[in-house]
């Protein structure tokens, strides 16, 4: 019997793993096959993938009523066009999107040189809210703003803005730091 410290006749110690190299029926002559087994046995991984032809699948059959033909059918793409105008449709966007084009042409709904000293800045609840840069131009917006409603309701559709006001240039804050006087500022009127 050997002892722990003297190797056996195969010249392995008792306390070694024990690494045995499976059969195989094929003789690899290079012994790369063997090697990468023996090293996937080591190391606890699967065995290697197979090397040789996978198996084909079969195609799942589609049902008659699933195939898709040559007439439009929901799940075909849809035009962009159709798609927005259900969109706009659907959120009733349909007055505020056609005001925003309207309004992105100002200057040939106003006349370029009211265009030019003026500018739409709000709608809300059917009146649109137009910002002058001074008093004088906005006075002479002011006169215009029937003609304007007018306007905006045939191209929109009758009662899409029932009024345009026109502001003038917003006052500046004449209250600074944490004292002030009240009622004090300058004697100027804005707007």
């Amino acid at each position: 019997m050997a002892s722990a410290e003297e190797p056996s006749h195969d010249g392995r110690r008792d306390g070694d793993a024990t690494v045995e190299a499976p059969v195989d029926d094929v003789h690899d002559p290079e012994g790369f096959d063997v090697a990468i087994r023996v090293a996937h046995q080591l190391s606890g991984l699967l065995p290697p993938a197979r090397t040789g032809p996978t198996p084909r699948r079969r195609r799942a059959r589609v049902h008659e009523e699933t195939r898709s033909g040559a007439a439009p059918d929901p799940r075909d793409p849809q035009p962009l066009g159709a798609a927005m105008e259900r969109l706009v449709r659907g959120r009733g966007w349909h007055t505020e999107l056609g005001l925003r084009l309207i309004l992105a042409r100002w200057a040939e709904l106003v006349g370029p040189a009211n265009a030019q000293h003026s500018a739409p800045e709000s709608y809300h609840g059917r009146v649109l809210v137009v910002r002058a840069e001074s008093s004088t131009w906005a006075s002479a917006l002011r006169t215009i703003a029937p003609q304007l409603v007018a306007e905006l309701n045939t191209r929109l559709g009758e009662g899409s803005v029932v009024r345009v006001d026109v502001r003038g240039p917003g006052a500046p804050s004449w209250k600074h730091g944490p004292r002030s006087v009240p009622g004090r500022g300058p004697r100027d009127t804005y707007g």
